[in-house]
């Protein structure tokens, strides 16, 4: 019974408020850099609890000439010697101080769900290889900055797990396998817990008293002091001007098309390449059955036939994970156009009369 509990795949992740404060506020001073750091907790009947979390030594951003370079740097720190052995190092000290010291994964920060690329993948495969049971938080600084937490739970699949272990992205190996792009990443439910002293606290806290509105006793104050009633919910609502960060969005989308029909070029470069050597082994191997035919007429010992080894050389096909993960960060951005276009469409249809031309 303890061995199919400790096979049972998790369900969901179980993050409590104060680590979620952490992350927020370690990724909001951070941004635009991207920011990561680690995250412990327990197990607990398929339900990943995330008790604590601690950030991963700032990168120095002025040692480098360019942001970006400093960013991949900042990618890149969940699975760097030095923060590996600064984790290590951490946890020991949680576990002198009796705190849930069990490493349950790391997390990230990602701008307008720009973070499907191969740090992301390189980082949880590191986590993920030696515990199966640990996850990567995604926090969404743009997204939470409209108003909603944006944070989501993310592990590798198994059937990727074992493709990305053996290096097996070739078209034959992708066919093989069924493999696809939605299968990279399994999303799990995120839940934040508070603790049941921080609950009853909550529900201490007085609710703010709203404004009542005297009403009038005569038609004399009504015409004395008309009644101001505050439009509600507010004309704010009403705006028809497109949000900016659907332009954002509909711009990455855009570029990570333009990112995949390259990927896509460079494979048809290959498969021309290779037709193109393929003819010209073809070619050899029938001329050198032809030279073995009349040596044989000759009584003539024959050539051998498998020099074209030697001769001719097959291109190396590309790895076709980048394609994949082109494809599914357009998947990505796609679902937030379709997220963000909701309330714009809603207001155009009511509006069309007046859009339309006469």
């Amino acid at each position: 019974m303890a061995e199919v509990q400790k096979d049972a795949p998790i369900k969901s992740v179980q993050v409590e408020a104060l680590v979620v404060m952490k992350i927020v506020k370690h990724c909001s001073t951070s941004f635009p850099t991207v920011a990561t750091g680690s995250i412990v907790g327990m197990d607990n009947n398929s339900v990943i609890e995330v008790t604590n979390t601690f950030q991963f030594p700032s990168v120095d951003v002025s040692s480098t000439d360019d942001r970006s370079d400093a960013s991949s740097l900042a990618a890149a720190a969940p699975r760097a010697k030095a923060n590996i052995v600064y984790q290590n190092e951490m946890i020991r000290h949680l576990k002198e101080v009796n705190v849930d010291a069990n490493n349950v994964g790391w997390y990230t920060s990602a701008t307008m769900g720009n973070f499907i690329n191969m740090s992301f993948i390189e980082n949880q495969y590191h986590y993920q290889k030696d515990n199966e049971k640990t996850v990567a938080l995604v926090h969404d600084v743009s997204r939470s900055s409209q108003g909603a937490l944006s944070l989501r739970a993310f592990k590798l699949s198994p059937e990727f797990m074992t493709a990305y272990k053996e290096a097996k992205f070739s078209t034959e190996s992708l066919r093989a396998s069924k493999l696809t792009y939605k299968d990279i990443f399994v999303e799990l439910p995120v839940n934040v817990h508070n603790s049941h002293l921080l609950t009853s606290f909550l529900h201490q806290i007085p609710a703010p008293k709203s404004a009542e509105i005297p009403m009038p006793a005569s038609l004399d104050d009504i015409r004395r002091d008309p009644v101001q009633i505050p439009a509600h919910p507010g004309f704010e609502s009403l705006d028809l001007s497109i949000d900016p960060f659907l332009e954002k969005t509909c711009d990455l989308l855009l570029d990570s098309i333009e990112s995949h029909y390259t990927d896509l070029n460079n494979h048809q470069y290959y498969q021309r390449q290779l037709t193109r050597e393929q003819f010209k082994i073809t070619q050899w191997q029938a001329k050198r059955k032809a030279e073995n035919a009349a040596r044989l007429a000759a009584k003539q010992a024959p050539l051998p036939e498998d020099e074209w080894q030697r001769l001719f050389k097959l291109p190396q096909e590309p790895s076709r994970l980048e394609g994949m993960l082109n494809a599914r960060q357009v998947d990505q951005y796609a679902r937030q156009v379709d997220a963000f276009t909701a309330n714009i469409t809603a207001k155009m249809f009511a509006v069309r009369g007046n859009l339309l031309p006469e």
